[in-house]
C-alpha cells in the first residue's frame, strides 16, 4: 500500500510497540487539540461558541493551563463562565434554581470539546487503521507486534470495525491479531497479579517476583487506558 496523508500519521503511531497504540492515538489528538484550543483557534468564532457551551474535562483543562499561554486560558474561561452563570442561576437570588439550571450544572460538569472531537477524529484514524491491516501486509506485522491494546480500545476498536475495509480473511486476522493483543496481555496481567500476592506467603519469602512487581500499575493502565497517576495520594 502507498503511503499518504492519511496512512503516514498511523504508520508512525504503530512503528512504536510500547503500550497500547489506541491509547497513543488519543494521546496524540488531545495534545493537537489542547494546544490549538489555546492558539490558533482562540479568535475562530465557531469554535468559542462551542466551547462556551460545553467547557472543557479536568484533564484538558489542566493540559490546556499547563501548557497553554494563561492569556489565551483566561480568555477562554471569562466567555464560558459568563454564558454558563446566566444559565444556572436564577435572576433573582431568593428564587431557587429550577431542573433546567440544575440540568445545566450536571450536564457542564460532564462535557468537554476536546473530548468530543477526539472521540469523533479516532474514528476517522481507526477506518485507515483497518484499511491499511486490510491491504498492507507491513502494517499488518506492525500491528500483530503491539505491546497490547488496553480493553476499553479494545471495545472501541471492535465496536467501530467496518466490514467493507477489508475482505473475509483479512478480517479473521485481523480479529485473531486484536483478540491475541488484548486477551493475551490480560491473561499475562492475571498471572503476573497472582504471583504478585503469592510472594506474601511467608513461604515465598526471598522468593522470586519475576515480573510482576509492578503487575498492579500496569493492569491499572490496561483496565483504564491510563498510568496510575502519582500525584494522587
Amino acid at each position: 500500500m502507498k503511503p499518504n496523508i492519511t496512512t503516514i500519521p498511523i504508520t508512525d503511531l504503530f512503528s512504536e510497540t510500547e503500550g497500547c497504540p489506541i491509547c497513543r492515538m488519543y494521546r496524540m489528538l488531545e495534545e493537537q487539540y489542547t494546544e490549538y484550543i489555546t492558539g490558533a483557534a482562540m479568535m475562530a468564532p465557531d469554535v468559542r461558541v462551542q466551547t462556551n457551551k460545553t467547557g472543557f474535562c479536568h484533564r484538558h483543562f489542566s493540559m490546556m493551563v499547563n501548557n497553554g499561554p494563561r492569556l489565551s486560558n483566561a480568555l477562554l474561561l471569562q466567555t464560558h463562565i459568563d454564558e454558563l452563570r446566566k444559565k444556572v442561576f436564577p435572576k433573582k437570588l431568593t428564587d431557587a434554581p429550577d431542573k433546567k439550571m440544575l440540568a445545566a450544572i450536571r450536564e457542564n460538569a460532564h462535557t468537554c470539546y476536546v473530548c468530543d472531537r477526539i472521540e469523533r477524529d479516532i474514528l476517522h484514524l481507526l477506518s485507515t487503521v483497518y484499511v491499511q491491516f486490510g491491504q498492507d501486509e507491513a502494517f499488518r506485522e506492525q500491528y500483530k507486534a503491539q505491546d497490547f491494546i488496553c480493553l476499553d480500545h479494545y471495545a472501541l476498536v471492535m465496536s467501530s470495525f467496518n466490514k467493507k475495509a477489508m475482505d473475509k480473511k483479512s478480517a479473521e486476522a485481523f480479529f485473531e491479531a486484536t483478540n491475541a493483543l488484548s486477551k493475551g496481555y490480560m491473561d499475562t496481567l492475571y498471572d503476573d497479579v497472582t504471583h504478585f500476592t503469592t510472594m506474601f506467603d511467608y513461604r515465598n519469602a526471598g522468593g522470586d517476583y519475576k515480573n510482576s512487581k509492578d503487575a498492579i500499575e500496569r493492569s491499572v493502565r490496561f483496565l483504564t487506558s491510563y498510568p496510575v497517576d502519582e500525584n494522587l495520594k
